[in-house]
């Protein structure tokens, strides 16, 4: 069996080399040096927008090289291509961290880690590629500062849903540091704030290719735009500060257990595990009625059944008085079969279970192995993975009479899933995760930096208690209060308030993109009525 799965590693490990091998040399027939370069810094650009290495500033220019490069493309079959280029080398500085993590705990060689890494690169950077192809049909018809943004928004919104979604680094994400700007994700999601991005990129290339009447009017309107959002994010984050102050209050305690991946689920370590998290929050307990909160799967151990290490818990909020949060796998018996569930407790001051939280957005081949029972071998490439079932929807617990939201771990970063807390009625979100897979790379400091972004959109109080870091306390503004750093045994204490402030965005959700859907179908249809002829001719014109 082992022979055979070498033997299927060497053969996977050939076709990535034959087919790197065949792009390259197709490649070189029709795509000159100065393109693939231009190309190629788009993709560094989009790369260093992002944390860690990387900033937001850099964003606002992340695209102009790209549209230098397709100003000079000849053909629809070289602008996919540089398109192409540009998305594989920035998803592979965004995601590296993936082949870490399939190493490291999906027991895969390293060349094997990096291949399945470069697959997820390959599909994503089709998202850029078919940016890049839309944008060369469109910029003669269409004005570039709506059709690129527009374009980019479309298959952005495609590509954080189809396949159960990745939306992990949005463009708009990079803001998350840009604190007035950000404040119109309440507006307009994640996704107006990738639009502001790409329309800035857009201007400033048509400043920089000509002077002309039109390309001034157009690139004012646009800086206009962000001058009065930014006008919106000072007064509204002046607002919900005001009303923050006047909101009913509650002490937290974020526990950080900084508890090693590769002990954790180990029978010797359990006792050691229970004993460290019940010490640091007796410790560091909050005021009687406060709310303790601990990270994912905390508890390493059966909770349902370990009835000794069960009253230990349940004590703790007992002893302190307060409210507790913490994740644990739990299970049902569902007619002679278990099923296992990725979830998070809430236990009263009284000590008695409140709720339960079953995780619903689960991650393919993290938390389950779609496809196996077509593709058993699917299954043997992945040990270790979890097997859950996801929860029948998002559904809060009740602190009191206080309703809060919770997002396990992927959650975080899913504007739909805060979204749907919120017209429950929802006046605090916790995100509970466990990010010690990542170890330490860019990985956590994505993570934590996408999720500060539910805050804004629901207006709540977003409290974040991770394994290994970062957590965190945010406020609606997305104000970034207290936070920890990575691999740190912690304790962070502090106060929040129970807001019920309305935004358009959680009513409505994502109609701005539905109008960007609807902008960029009337354009395709006008570049229709060149006729057969016009198309064929953009989409096979050589150099």
């Amino acid at each position: 069996m082992n022979g055979q799965r070498a033997d299927g590693f060497k053969i996977m490990k050939n076709i990535m080399q034959m087919t790197l091998m065949d792009i390259y040399s197709r490649g070189k027939e029709y795509l000159s040096k100065k393109e693939i370069v231009l190309a190629a810094i788009s993709g560094i650009f989009l790369f260093l927008s992002f944390p860690k290495h990387g900033s937001g500033a850099v964003a606002w220019l992340s695209l102009v090289p790209l549209f230098f490069a397709l100003r000079r493309s000849s053909s629809l079959k070289r602008a996919f291509a540089l398109g192409f280029i540009c998305g594989f080398i920035a998803y592979t500085g965004i995601i590296y961290w993936i082949a870490f993590v399939v190493v490291n705990y999906g027991y895969l060689p390293l060349y094997m880690g990096i291949f399945v890494m470069l697959l997820l690169v390959c599909y994503l950077s089709i998202y850029t590629a078919l940016f890049a192809a839309g944008v060369y049909l469109l910029q003669k018809k269409v004005t570039l500062l709506l059709a690129a943004p527009a374009l980019w928004v479309c298959l952005e919104y495609i590509k954080s849903y189809l396949f159960t979604g990745f939306p992990w680094e949005n463009l708009g994400y990079s803001q998350f540091s840009n604190y007035y700007l950000i404040q119109a994700a309440d507006i307009f999601g994640v996704f107006g704030l990738s639009f502001l991005v790409v329309s800035v990129n857009a201007a400033i290339y048509m400043l920089m290719i000509g002077r002309e009447r039109k390309n001034i009017v157009g690139v004012a309107v646009v800086f206009i735009l962000i001058g009065a959002l930014y006008i919106y994010g000072y007064l509204r984050a002046d607002d919900i500060r005001q009303r923050m102050a006047q909101a009913p209050k509650l002490e937290v305690s974020l526990v950080q257990g900084n508890i090693d991946q590769s002990v954790k689920w180990d029978d010797f370590y359990q006792t050691r595990i229970l004993n460290k998290y019940l010490q640091l929050s007796s410790n560091n307990s909050s005021r009687e009625n406060g709310l303790i909160v601990w990270p994912e799967t905390a508890l390493p151990f059966n909770y349902q059944r370990d009835v000794s290490r069960q009253k230990q818990v349940n004590s703790l909020s007992v002893e302190t008085k307060s409210w507790f949060i913490f994740g644990a796998v739990s299970y049902d018996y569902q007619q002679k079969a278990v099923d296992f569930f990725n979830s998070a407790y809430l236990l009263s001051p009284e000590g008695v279970i409140a709720g339960r939280y079953d995780k619903v957005h689960l991650v393919p081949y993290g938390e389950y192995v779609p496809l196996r029972n077509i593709f058993p071998f699917i299954k043997k490439l992945t040990a270790g993975i979890g097997d859950f079932r996801a929860g029948d929807g998002y559904r809060p617990l009740n602190i009191a009479d206080k309703k809060t939201g919770i997002l396990i771990c992927y959650e975080g970063i899913l504007p739909h899933a805060a979204r749907s807390y919120k017209l429950q009625s929802a006046s605090l979100l916790v995100n509970i995760t466990n990010d010690a897979w990542f170890g330490a790379t860019s990985a956590p400091y994505q993570h934590f930096s996408m999720s500060l972004f539910r805050a804004i959109e629901t207006r709540l109080y977003l409290l974040r208690s991770a394994n290994t870091g970062i957590s965190g306390i945010v406020d609606p503004t997305g104000y970034v209060v207290a936070q920890t750093k990575i691999f740190e045994t912690d304790v962070l204490q502090g106060q929040v308030g129970f807001l019920d402030v309305p935004t358009f965005y959680a009513k409505f959700g994502d109609i701005f993109v539905a109008g960007c859907y609807l902008f960029i179908i009337v354009s395709f249809l006008l570049l229709g009525k060149g006729g057969r002829n016009t198309w064929r001719q953009k989409i096979f014109r050589k150099r």
